[in-house]
């Protein structure tokens, strides 16, 4: 059971010890969008602003904001004395060389997000950027705040080829905690930055994160409170619920609010039968998507109503909804008058773990009874993601993070202009619906509120209908610590955050 993790005194000192898994291709997440990435880089730099569990945005990098009311003009007063962790000064002049050249360069998203939105980036005053946007962004601050769009250092990024810079692999922020060591293999040490802007953070003289490849092995070293903080992904779904038994050990499922995790089985839309939404549909009637929940994943989530995540505010409560029932999978069969049987199809399976391919073996075997001759074809993790981004694959399973607003992530996987060969996070299946791809555009330029919500609604009502992901389940994550781990998880996005309020009840000397 969680409980508050509040101490009226803070003590300072002591190492945190985590686990880096896998361990991360770089520690720059604003280059490498990599969960185990941001999950260290996060410690090191630092954004704008974040998200409080209620969705509220807070200041970081930004101590304070205003957005002039026709939305086109958002100006950001930056926090004073701050220094990246090589003492240079951290000023405006960095904001704009990060989201004027370096994230348009690194990430084609945000990229074409800029060119339709963005007119220019005033960093005239060096504590005081200004944002002049073409047309209104619903998304803006989300989009600033989602995490995963940390401020880069221009004096030691400009001029280089980003996605090959040394710092990504020793990065320098402004955060609490400056990089100190990564031996391949076995562990990347993170130390108390001592020149903090926030006087008296952090707490934890070091952080630890250790690489341990078996997970057998990960759950032992949280048993014996060599690690003291376990992700739900550090160990197998079937060991949490002990884990989280023991005495002294606390779970939460706090700290995942702007990252809901939504897992769903893709179509190739392209490919017969698959391109008839009546089969799509009866493929959906015929998972027993609470049986996945329960007993594939062990009670980690919650069947998922729709397209966009139940905790959104942007979800339709009332869309109608894909219970379990073979009889109207059969139905639906029947009427879509496709022999289903004719073709193999290969489901595309990569390596996540066994409870994946528990979902790939059960897969095959519901799809019987409506004549299906399903393949499950298991790959690596590398092989799953160029076939898959390659478009070759007839269904698989995947799971994004739905980063708050909607348009920011599962727009991709059903706008006709991300139909690319980039990643399996686009729109790999080939949908294309032009009154779909009319209601993105529009819940982009319409600002908060009814209106919006309505927009969002007709949309969401569509893709029910159309089928081209079929939604699966939202994914839970749940956090084990030891007790003696405090402020762990403040944010919505708590994990990976920069820990500078967490402390041991206890420090090691």
């Amino acid at each position: 059971m969680f409980a508050a993790s509040v101490h009226a005194a803070p003590q300072d000192g002591g190492v945190l010890n985590l686990i880096a898994q896998p361990e991360p291709p770089s520690l720059m997440h604003g280059v490498v969008t990599h969960v185990s990435t941001q999950y260290v880089s996060g410690k090191i730099l630092q954004g704008l602003l974040t998200f409080d569990t209620d969705l509220k945005p807070k200041p970081v990098l930004a101590r304070s904001w205003t957005v002039s009311p026709d939305g086109l003009t958002y100006t950001f007063e930056l926090q004073p004395d701050v220094q990246w962790h090589d003492d240079k000064p951290f000023t405006a002049s960095d904001v704009k060389f990060s989201f004027g050249t370096f994230y348009p360069e690194v990430d084609k998203r945000i990229a074409s997000v800029f060119e339709e939105y963005l007119d220019n980036i005033d960093a005239s005053q060096p504590h005081q950027v200004v944002f002049h946007l073409k047309k209104p962004f619903a998304p803006f601050l989300s989009l600033l705040g989602s995490g995963l769009r940390p401020i880069a250092p221009e004096h030691l990024y400009a001029g280089t080829d980003f996605r090959s810079n040394p710092y990504n692999l020793k990065p320098v922020g402004t955060g609490p905690f400056k990089f100190a060591e990564w031996k391949r293999g076995a562990y990347i040490k993170l130390v108390k930055n001592p020149n903090y802007w926030k006087k008296g953070l952090p707490h934890l003289d070091a952080i630890v994160f250790h690489v341990i490849p078996d997970g057998s092995s990960r759950a032992a070293a949280f048993e014996r409170n060599d690690v003291q903080v376990l992700r739900s992904g550090d160990a197998d779904y079937s060991d949490l619920k002990r884990l989280g038994a023991l005495p002294g050990v606390e779970s939460s499922d706090k700290g995942w609010e702007l990252y809901s995790g939504l897992a769903y089985l893709q179509f190739n839309t392209r490919k017969p039968p698959l391109n008839n939404p009546k089969v799509r549909q009866a493929i959906l009637y015929a998972l027993n998507r609470p049986f996945i929940v329960d007993n594939i994943f062990f009670g980690a989530g919650k069947v998922s109503p729709g397209a966009f995540a139940s905790s959104s505010p942007y979800h339709d409560p009332q869309l109608p909804q894909y219970g379990y029932d073979l009889a109207k999978a059969k139905a639906l069969i029947a009427e879509s008058g496709v022999d289903v049987g004719a073709v193999r199809i290969r489901l595309l399976n990569g390596e996540k773990g066994g409870a994946w391919e528990r979902l790939a073996e059960y897969t095959r075997q519901a799809l019987q009874p409506l004549g299906f001759k399903v393949q499950v074809v298991t790959s690596d993790a590398a092989t799953w993601f160029q076939r898959v981004s390659d478009w070759d694959f007839d269904l698989t399973y995947n799971f994004i993070f739905q980063i708050g607003d909607p348009y920011l992530v599962n727009a991709y996987l059903y706008r006709t202009d991300y139909i690319l060969k980039t990643s399996p996070f686009a729109n790999v299946g080939g949908y294309s619906n032009p009154d779909v791809d009319n209601l993105w555009s529009k819940v982009a330029d319409t600002p908060e509120g009814a209106e919006r919500t309505r927009v969002y609604s007709e949309l969401e009502h569509k893709l029910n209908d159309d089928l081209p992901v079929a939604p699966i389940f939202e994914m839970r994550y749940p956090t084990l610590f030891h007790s003696q781990v405090k402020n762990l998880l403040q944010t919505a996005t708590s994990l990976n955050e920069d820990y500078e309020s967490v402390y041991l009840d206890a420090p090691a000397p």
